[in-house]
């Protein structure tokens, strides 16, 4: 036989092939053997390419004792063998046949594979029907058999299949046409059956559809028929037979649990119901407590707010009565010591007022880019002569510490407020600690502090005093709230620091416990930008006098305010005009072209506030100094601090003093 033809011949078996000769191999002679020969229906049937050369361990490298095993045994008794084989990695099933190629002295064996997964399947989907049939008809559930021959219509029935179906007893049970059959099967199960058995037809193979059919006693019950269309040569279907499956008792259970389900869902949607009629009565229950708290601490707060300013009052205006007396006695030499208790008490009523703003969020600040550091330092003097010798002070100051943008006058305050209250939690002394750092804010550490994500730089105060308890902390900011015996602490300290750093877009926390001490930690956002410049020293002057005329245009809706301001510049030496609002300066300006500074309120009415003023006279005199003077913190207003050039903010109430002061600045010192 040619070459040519052997290999045609070799192709043409459908089935794989291949030729394995043993070697000599690492694990002594004849322990290995290698592919000398296959054709492409081994690639086929077997899921390996390009196995010719390739040795038994290189590819079977786990298995290869036991197909040894087997080929050898081929090889050295002559014995064909048959077996079966999974191969899982190509999910396939191979019917193995080998037999020694030549006489034993050429160490070859010849092995032919054929796929047998089809079959395979086959078998196990037959098991599985019989484990089926078997399981039913042991437990009862296959209530009927049938056989139909489709070429003639006509159905072979048994005695549980004609009773299924409501048949008469005495009716044939063979020789019934599709049509006899289906003549119970209840109205709304028609069509689909009808539909099921045409396409089971006339695609071949299983069957399986679930309806009803009317018995002899009138009722319709739930059935499943299973089957398979027996398909022939041609593709015609030829034999289709049947059981039938009691599922009523099942149906019924689905129907129970569709029915259970249901009610489930309503009552679900009740409980939903129910809870969220609880959760609206829990959040009106949770509302009327805040209102209630909010009401407390109202009551708090203006109590508080009239025992502090009713004492004002009474020194104010006992004062004022005093020097009247004594005006209308003729005690000249008298009023001066009621004039200063009389001005001693407008200072502190400026103070609790200033204070009330700060913790409303609502004083007026004069913000800078400013290094915590340089202030700590400052202050370390101060603060060591208000805490007293029994109370070591130690700064702990950050290197590298980033500038924040902060009025210095507020936090210098705040940090003083926090060291005198240390100090009092240490009343046998102890060791009080400043400490500035560098804060990177998470997510999660940010979230616990209220603030946003993101670089902080902060300002803590601890001590080594009695510490405050949790009911203590919650309400330390609250204002009026002190633990201190009455007339020693207004309540206001903390208060004052809490309003300050929230307006400064940071915030303040408090860490202690109750004999162990206490840390207050001011955070306030890290300013990247301009560069922080030195703070003027401003000495202590005379009030400075008039040299020359300058004019000045007073505009306050509040007369005796804008009295005083006129009085106390004209006093000096400046000329001065005034109006009550923005309409009414904008028309005395038109009249007074040379106005060489603007001072004026900033909360004016009549639709134009100071600020706006301010744009409206710039617009007009682009170079014209502005001092604003407030008693109320419109930030929003003044841009929160960022003032154009020449602009000012003087807060309410001042002295003359300062007010000289802030216009002389303004004017360049020449009145």
């Amino acid at each position: 036989m040619s070459e040519v033809r052997r290999l045609a011949l070799f192709e043409a078996i459908d089935d794989g092939f291949c030729i394995i000769k043993f070697i000599d191999g690492p694990h002594g002679p004849l322990s290995d053997y290698v592919h000398i020969e296959a054709n492409s229906g081994y690639e086929r049937h077997t899921g390996i390419a390009g196995i010719v050369g390739k040795r038994l361990r290189e590819i079977e490298p786990d298995h290869a004792e036991v197909w040894l095993e087997i080929y050898r045994k081929v090889l050295f008794e002559g014995q064909p063998v048959r077996f079966e084989q999974e191969f899982v990695a190509v999910g396939r099933h191979i019917e193995v046949s080998a037999r020694r190629a030549g006489p034993v002295e050429l160490h070859q064996v010849s092995v032919l594979f054929r796929d047998v997964t089809a079959r395979k399947q086959t078998e196990s989907a037959l098991r599985e029907n019989v484990e089926r049939v078997q399981l039913a008809l042991a437990a009862g559930a296959i209530i009927g058999t049938w056989v139909w021959d489709l070429p003639t219509d006509r159905f072979s029935v048994d005695e549980g299949f004609a009773s299924a179906f409501g048949f008469d007893p005495a009716r044939s049970r063979s020789g019934l046409s599709l049509t006899e059959v289906v003549e119970t099967v209840h109205p709304d199960d028609r069509p689909g059956l009808i539909a099921a058995i045409n396409e089971a037809v006339a695609r071949g193979g299983a069957y399986a559809h679930q309806y009803r059919t009317r018995r002899l006693d009138g009722r319709y019950y739930w059935l499943e028929a299973n089957g398979r269309v027996d398909i022939d040569a041609d593709g015609v279907a030829t034999r289709f037979p049947g059981v039938l499956i009691d599922i009523e008792g099942r149906r019924a259970v689905e129907a129970e649990r569709d029915r259970a389900t249901s009610a489930l869902r309503g009552l679900n949607e009740s409980l939903e119901q129910r809870v969220e009629q609880r959760t609206a009565a829990l959040l009106k229950a949770e509302e009327a407590l805040r209102q209630a708290q909010k009401m407390e601490a109202v009551g708090q707060l203006t109590g508080g707010l009239a025992h502090d300013f009713n004492n004002i009052l009474a020194g104010i205006g006992g004062s004022l009565e005093l020097m009247k007396i004594r005006l209308a006695q003729g005690r000249i030499a008298d009023i001066e010591r009621h004039l200063n208790g009389a001005q001693s008490a407008v200072k502190r009523a400026a103070a609790l007022t200033q204070r009330l703003l700060a913790f409303s969020r609502r004083q007026t600040l004069d913000p800078k880019p400013s290094n915590l550091n340089r202030i700590v330092a400052g202050m370390h003097d101060l603060i060591g002569r208000s805490v007293g010798p029994a109370i070591a002070v130690e700064t702990v100051a950050a290197g590298g510490l980033w500038s924040t943008f902060v009025d210095v006058g507020q936090l210098e305050n705040a940090l003083l407020n926090l060291c005198i209250n240390a100090r009092d939690a240490m009343p046998d002394g102890g060791k009080l600690t400043i400490e500035t750092a560098n804060r990177w804010m998470d997510e999660r550490a940010a979230a616990q502090r209220g603030l946003p994500p993101g670089q902080f730089v902060s300002l803590c105060v601890s001590d080594t005093g009695t510490g405050m308890s949790p009911d203590v902390v919650a309400r330390a900011f609250d204002p009026f709230f002190t633990t201190k015996p009455t007339g020693q602490g207004t309540g206001l300290g903390l208060s004052m620091v809490y309003g300050f750093a929230g307006q400064s877009e940071g915030t303040v926390r408090i860490y202690s416990e109750v004999g162990k001490g206490a840390m207050i930690c001011i955070y306030l956002p890290r300013h990247v930008g301009d560069d922080i410049e030195e703070d003027a020293v401003l000495s202590d002057y005379p009030s400075p006098g008039a040299a020359g005329r300058k004019t000045i245009l007073v505009v306050d809706d509040e007369p005796l305010v804008r009295m005083v301001a006129v009085e106390v510049l004209q006093d000096l030496g400046y000329f001065v005009v005034e109006a009550e609002d923005a309409p009414s300066a904008l028309k005395v300006l038109a009249l007074h072209a040379e106005i060489d500074l603007l001072v004026t309120d900033v909360g004016l009415p009549n639709g134009m506030n100071g600020r706006q003023l301010a744009d409206a006279v710039r617009q007009l005199r682009p170079e014209v100094p502005v001092l604003f003077v407030t008693g109320y913190a419109e930030n929003a207003v003044l841009n929160h601090g960022h003032l154009e050039r020449g602009m000012q903010v003087l807060t309410k109430p001042f002295a003359a003093d300062a007010l000289a002061r802030r216009v002389k600045e303004l004017t360049g010192g020449d009145s």
